[in-house]
């Protein structure tokens, strides 16, 4: 097992964040027009060409061996619902109000690290969380007036995305973060083969350059925090999956004309604080 390094996995996982934020944004700009299964199907078929490049030292089928071949399953299962429950929140509601749903994930994969990993997680930790929630919630302010079935994707997608943190956690513990990543392609790529075709759309020239980006960043963005996971516990780096929220505020001024205003600042230096506390609460008990 990687010996852990609380600090290396918060890098990985503030790095994996960027690359999240990145891809929803321009998913966001392609869903108007293409299917869902279409973009995943797309997308998978070029991350897997991205897996191979980094596991190809130790080749496809050494990389493919795993002693949790069931964990390996379900985790990219949910993986990959997971983030079609997401591209198609992007159709239906704000990028804002979207991650300020997601943004209940930490929370509760710090539950799910105390129930099914045997994490502790002490009241540095916990403040951590919740002060970094308070702090999303001044970026996002959502505005959400009516309980309409958009709202459950976000939600669901958050309990999934917890999921899939802590079942990559667990196999972690016996397979090798190559392993992980190659099976979470591979699994994602048989599934969404099965639904890609439907409603299919041939992609412009444009739409074919941003897809490769995003499978591009895709594959970096799991691979960190896949590495992130095996470095440290899930949930030692949850706080450091808001800064997502920073990286979207950020992109919405740069890409979409949102310029954040002294609220939007206020959260984001709160979201970056509770980070570094954390970080400088595991150095030193570590």
């Amino acid at each position: 097992m990687t010996p852990r390094n609380n600090a290396l996995g918060a890098l990985l996982t503030m790095l994996a964040m960027l690359c999240f934020a990145v891809m929803d944004a321009i998913s966001k700009f392609l869903v108007a027009d293409y299917a869902v299964g279409q973009m995943m199907w797309i997308r998978y078929i070029l991350v897997f060409f991205f897996a191979w490049f980094i596991v190809r030292r130790q080749g496809l089928r050494n990389a493919l061996k795993t002693k949790r071949l069931g964990l390996q399953i379900v985790r990219s299962l949910v993986a990959v619902v997971e983030g079609g429950m997401f591209v198609l929140a992007f159709r239906y509601l704000p990028l804002a109000d979207t991650h300020a749903i997601a943004a209940t994930s930490p929370l509760i994969v710090i539950a799910l690290g105390v129930i099914f990993l045997g994490e502790r997680a002490g009241p540095a930790r916990w403040l951590a969380v919740v002060a970094g929630f308070v702090g999303v919630m001044m970026i996002i302010r959502p505005g959400l007036r009516a309980l309409d079935w958009p709202v459950l994707l976000p939600l669901v997608g958050a309990v999934m995305w917890a999921g899939y943190q802590v079942m990559t956690r667990l196999a972690s513990r016996t397979d090798s973060a190559d392993t992980s990543l190659i099976w979470s392609v591979l699994v994602a790529l048989v599934a969404t083969t099965f639904v890609g075709p439907i409603d299919w759309q041939w992609p412009t020239a444009t739409a074919w350059v941003l897809m490769v980006i995003i499978a591009a960043i895709g594959a970096v963005a799991h691979y960190a925090l896949i590495k992130a996971l095996d470095y440290a516990e899930a949930g030692a780096v949850q706080p450091y999956s808001y800064t997502l929220l920073v990286w979207a505020a950020l992109l919405g001024a740069v890409v979409f004309g949102d310029v954040p205003d002294g609220w939007t600042i206020a959260g984001a230096a709160i979201v970056v604080a509770s980070g570094l506390y954390t970080w400088h609460h595991d150095r030193r008990v570590v």
